[in-house]
């Protein structure tokens, strides 16, 4: 795709904005704690008045964390959706005390549920294993969760957060995928699994595991600006993966790692069918 000069400045300028933006809710390792920031603060030095215009946002992104969350679901389409010029971003959990990801690594939310904005443009709910099946039972949780997603413009999730989704009622008559693991589960939800890294259908975008929530955010910055702006986030965040290994995903996967893994989830798997339906049964409905 060819550019412009005045494309070729405007990206030149959000290369050096975003490289300067502070970033909400980075973390630090166990024991420590993160400091909070906006995606909406240009750095002064670099003139943008060649940027186009549709490339300043207003959106109010909120990404839901909770204990024993998988970190990298949130933090890749963090990076991504803190790039959004002028964007909100909000790590909203049920209080302002520390989040230990399933990892040890530590958040500090900048919203309570209470705090958050009650009309958000993207609402994305990252997944885990034993932190996302507490979350399901967790009444302020769900309840937190059907209220900003039934009103939200983007729903979103990572991974298993598909599972959240659908037990608050937010994925019935949508297509959606998650974690290669969980993904024939959604039909609990009275969602139609589709296997893939993002799924889009309507508002729904959903990810599939881990790693994918990097691809479905950069895809949703290229649905908010463009894609040259899209393109300039690849550029700097030099996403262009290659991965030591051919393992990274069912098909491609050997036949015995495929077996060994299948063999680790089989008890999560019958778990989160027992409690996604309990959790549907409670929540999801109208």
């Amino acid at each position: 795709m060819s550019l412009t000069r005045r494309q070729f400045a405007a990206c030149t300028a959000l290369a050096a904005t975003v490289a300067h933006l502070p970033r909400e809710g980075v973390a630090q390792p166990a024991g420590g704690q993160a400091s909070a920031g906006t995606a909406s603060k240009a750095d002064p030095d670099h003139d943008m008045s060649s940027m186009p215009a549709h490339w300043m946002g207003a959106e109010q992104i909120a990404f839901l964390i909770y204990p024993e969350f998988t970190a990298l679901d949130m933090v890749g389409p963090h990076y991504m959706m803190t790039s959004l010029m002028g964007a909100k971003v909000h790590l909203v959990a049920k209080t302002k005390d520390p989040v230990r990801s399933d990892t040890g690594l530590v958040f500090v939310p900048s919203v309570t549920f209470e705090e958050c904005p009650r009309d958000l443009d993207i609402i994305c709910v990252p997944g885990g294993s034993q932190g996302t099946l507490a979350a399901m039972e967790d009444e302020a949780t769900m309840r937190f969760l059907k209220d900003r997603g039934s009103r939200a413009k983007y729903v979103t999730s990572v991974c298993t957060g598909s599972l959240l989704l659908g037990a608050a009622g937010l994925l019935a008559g949508y297509k959606a995928t998650s974690h290669w693991t969980t993904v024939e589960l959604l039909p609990i939800f009275g969602a139609t699994p589709v296997e893939g890294r993002v799924v889009d259908d309507r508002n729904r975008i959903t990810g599939g595991g881990v790693t994918a929530g990097i691809d479905f955010g950069l895809a949703l910055v290229g649905r908010l600006r463009d894609r040259v702006y899209a393109e300039g986030v690849q550029l700097i965040a030099e996403y262009d993966p290659k991965p030591p290994y051919s393992a990274g995903s069912p098909s491609k996967a050997p036949a015995e790692v495929r077996t060994l893994i299948d063999g680790m989830f089989s008890g999560f798997i019958v778990r989160a069918a027992e409690i996604g339906r309990a959790s549907f049964a409670r929540f999801g409905q109208p």
